[in-house]
């Protein structure tokens, strides 16, 4: 079942890459806990739109969406998290959002967001959406339509606040 606005993110492990290379753990429990979140989810690393529109607007609106009073803008996808640093480090000079993964799309499912890509050979990935996240709290979810974009831009999360 998926996610609401109103409903509290369940407990799981998102992945950001250290210092050493290596991938750390975060508990979505402990990193969500006191923050207001923007949190934008994309169905892949490196992919068309992701790339073009997704991510790079969010990082072009980053100061005024935090000027809003959000405390952190993260982006996640089903890749691992070197691919998402390489990814941050393609898109994002300032390292004004903040890249999670969820490689194993353990986190996507639990929040019922998971699409089932395998017949064209992307495996299981993530719907495309935004949301605004407040101590834990869902409190306000943009779902895109499969196949869309607009809902989830970083150009409606500034009206959403």
């Amino acid at each position: 079942m998926a996610i609401k606005e109103g409903d509290l993110l369940p407990s799981n492990t998102l992945y950001r890459l250290g210092d050493d290379g290596a991938p750390k753990p975060l508990s979505t429990d402990d990193y969500f806990a006191g923050k207001r979140i923007v949190f934008f989810a994309v169905p892949g690393a490196f992919t068309r739109t992701c790339s073009a529109k997704h991510l790079p607007g969010f990082v072009q609106h980053a100061d005024a969406i935090k000027a809003k009073g959000i405390d952190e803008i993260i982006c996640i996808a089903v890749n691992d998290a070197g691919v998402m640093d390489a990814w941050s480090k393609a898109l994002d000079e300032r390292r004004s959002i903040t890249m999670l993964s969820d490689g194993n799309a353990d986190f996507t499912t639990a929040v019922g967001m998971d699409i089932d890509r395998r017949a064209s050979g992307m495996g299981v990935r993530s719907k495309r959406y935004a949301m605004i996240v407040d101590n834990g709290v869902i409190t306000k979810l943009n779902l895109e339509p499969d196949g869309s974009f607009g809902v989830s831009s970083a150009e409606k999360i500034l009206e959403d606040l």
